[in-house]
């Protein structure tokens, strides 16, 4: 039986198994929680947010402080002016299932050097061309803007100027930042609707943990059954195999006792003839001498003399010569 298991066939699927297991069990559903955990932790920031009053910039997120997750999603005031000769499109987006070009104006706080990434919505693209973009108001103004984490830059897809527009793909404040040559804090304002310089509104996310939490667990469950369908599998490969050898010796006696049977009756033939043989032995020992008229043979039985009725004359005087009579 072990040298079964050992084949080629079945070494394979035990590595497929134990693989697939690892994977379910240390990528595939960690994954999926992990997801999981970072949407609820998303949800309950915004819940937070949404019910708190906007605040000014510096008390959230005072300069030189970088970016805290803790604070993602808080409205804050902000007054400053806008920079729209640095400028950029976010490429490729889609706003309620359609396309669209987000817009991204540096905004110099008042008083200060410091510059923050102002999202300013949305505007739908034109084919084969730049889209048309409504300059934000000169001069110094107060936006509300909550505050969001920087999506971060793959490699190759960094800012690029095509048909004559700053563009970039992701929101990335670091990347806008060597684009344009100028400091930026590593997080960007997403600004409210109705602000001075608001394009089309981009919606909160909807508060909803999405599927991740039943795909872990689909994972744990297929990582799970996995091992146990194999276990399956090798239990009726033993059970098949044993009901063969079964089924093989059963088939080998029958041969062995059909192959002895002829034997058996020669040998009761033979006993039979010997027992026969020596019943007539017995009873001719016992018995008187038997003449059989026929051929005028005789039998002569031990205790009596020589037969002399039908032997011929010649033999017959010698005997009573001899014997009297």
């Amino acid at each position: 039986m072990l040298r079964t298991f050992l084949r080629p066939g079945w070494i394979a699927l035990a590595v497929v198994v134990v693989a697939f297991a690892a994977l379910c069990f240390s990528i595939l559903a960690p994954w999926q929680l992990g997801k999981n955990s970072k949407t609820s932790d998303r949800n309950h920031l915004i819940e937070q947010a949404v019910s708190i009053a906007p605040v000014p910039l510096a008390s959230v997120a005072p300069a030189g402080s970088g970016f805290r997750s803790d604070t993602e999603w808080r409205e804050v005031h902000i007054t400053g002016t806008f920079l729209t000769d640095k400028q950029a499109l976010v490429r490729l987006r889609s706003v309620g299932e359609r396309p669209a070009v987000e817009v991204l104006t540096p905004f110099r706080v008042a008083g200060s050097d410091r510059v923050l990434v102002v999202d300013r919505g949305y505007v739908r693209p034109e084919q084969g061309q730049t889209p048309v973009v409504p300059p934000p108001p000169q001069g110094e103004v107060t936006i509300d803007g909550r505050i969001r984490a920087s999506e971060g830059t793959s490699p190759g897809r960094g800012a690029a100027v095509v048909d004559g527009a700053l563009s970039v793909y992701t929101i990335d404040p670091g990347e806008l930042s060597r684009a344009t040559s100028t400091a930026m804090d590593p997080f960007y304002i997403q600004i409210s609707p109705n602000q001075p310089g608001a394009l089309g509104e981009i919606p909160l996310p909807q508060l909803d943990s999405g599927p991740y939490l039943s795909y872990g667990l689909q994972w744990l469950a297929f990582g799970i059954m996995a091992p146990l369908g194999a276990g399956y599998f090798i239990y009726a490969e033993i059970k098949q195999r044993r009901r063969t050898r079964g089924t093989a010796s059963t088939d080998s006696a029958a041969v062995t006792t059909d192959s002895q049977a002829p034997a058996t009756a020669t040998s009761a033939s033979a006993t039979s003839e010997r027992a026969a043989r020596r019943k007539r032995l017995r009873a001719e020992l016992r018995g008187d001498t038997a003449v059989d008229d026929s051929d005028h043979s005789e039998t002569t039985r031990i205790g009596l003399g020589p037969d002399t009725e039908h032997a011929p004359d010649d033999v017959r005087d010698k005997l009573t010569q001899r014997y009297g009579g």
